[in-house]
This record gives C-alpha cells, sequence and structure tokens, in this order.
C-alpha cells in the first residue's frame, strides 16, 4: 500500500474539499462510514468563501490526506488565542477505520506544536456525538465542560434537525514544542498507512 501523503491545499481544491467533507458528513453517503451527523444536520457542512478565507489567513491550514493523489481526508489546524485549534475533520467514508484519521490528528497536532510551537489543541465537538467524543478521549483529549452554542441560524453549517445541539470544547497539551506529544505518530514526509 502506497504513503499517505499530506499537503497544505489550496484554493483549487475547493471544490473536492466540498465534496469529501459532505461525504463525511452529510446525506446518505455520510452514513457509509461511523461519523455522521445526517440524523442531526442537512445541508451544508461547510461552504467554499469559509474554505477560501481558511486557506489564505495567517497560522491557518487545510491539510489534505492523499494516497496516490486522491484526497482521502483532511483537517482545518490553525492559531486561534495562543492555542492549536483542530476542525473541518474529514475521512472519505469509504476509507475510514483504517488508521487515516489517527495520523490526520497526528499531522495537525505535529503542525501546532512543532511548526507553531502552540502548547494546547483545542477543538469543539457536537456534544451529542458521544462516540466521536470518546474515540478524541482515547488520543489524549479531555472534556473541559466548556458548552458553546452551535449556530442554528446560520446555513453555511447546516440546517439543525434537532433544537439541542451545542457544541463541547475539547482540548489537549501538546508536549514540549519540538518533541513528540505523548501518543501521537510523527509525521515526517509521509506515514505509511
Amino acid at each position: 500500500m502506497s504513503e499517505l501523503r499530506f499537503r497544505d491545499a489550496t484554493v483549487a481544491d475547493i471544490p473536492a474539499l466540498l465534496a469529501l467533507v459532505t461525504s463525511a458528513y452529510r446525506g446518505e453517503d455520510s452514513r457509509a462510514g461511523w461519523t455522521t451527523e445526517a440524523d442531526l444536520l442537512e445541508g451544508n457542512r461547510i461552504v467554499p468563501e469559509v474554505l477560501r478565507a481558511d486557506i489564505t489567513r495567517a497560522r491557518s491550514r487545510i491539510l489534505l490526506a492523499e494516497r496516490n493523489g486522491e484526497a482521502l481526508g483532511c483537517a482545518h489546524v490553525a492559531e486561534e488565542d495562543g492555542s492549536g485549534y483542530f476542525g473541518m475533520f474529514a475521512v472519505s467514508p469509504r476509507a475510514q477505520r483504517a488508521g487515516i484519521g489517527d495520523a490526520i490528528l497526528a499531522e495537525a497536532e505535529r503542525v501546532a506544536r512543532v511548526d507553531w510551537r502552540l502548547p494546547l489543541m483545542r477543538m469543539t465537538v457536537i456534544d451529542l456525538r458521544t462516540e466521536l467524543i470518546a474515540w478524541y478521549q482515547r488520543r489524549g483529549y479531555r472534556r473541559t465542560g466548556e458548552i458553546r452554542p452551535f449556530p442554528a441560524t446560520d446555513p453555511r453549517f447546516g440546517v439543525p434537525l434537532r433544537d439541542d445541539l451545542r457544541f463541547e470544547v475539547l482540548e489537549k497539551p501538546l508536549a514540549g514544542t519540538t518533541g513528540i506529544a505523548a501518543g501521537a505518530a510523527p509525521a515526517v514526509g509521509g506515514i505509511q498507512a
């Protein structure tokens, strides 16, 4: 099996990113994987103008994980308030459960820890997604108890099918600023998957 390689997304990748992220989160295609939000939200997961802003702003990268030129997963990593922020994490439903998610998370942590020397990674997860939260907890993230409102009136991020959606903040200290975070695999050029 060929290596999983990472690169930064460009504006030219926006159509592929939209398709990838939507397939992982929304509609019937997302039900092939284990991370679907199809019962919680419909419509957009992300829109081109948000992707463009995330790709072009400073201290913000959208990581694309590719094998043989095919995008299999992605994540947004950025600096926010002196910490790393991890979001828009998606793995193609047909490629899930093959270690790609672990590799993407490790690469995002490496960017925050090594490239930007940030001490902590944070993320927000819909608190009803207990299986996903448990996955992050097994990778060293802890629930902070901080709750944030879901942007229920902003259709750029989906239309809620329930009225009880909210985000919980998870966080993980990143060990050192040049070493490898506890539990994270190194990412040097590519990852054998």
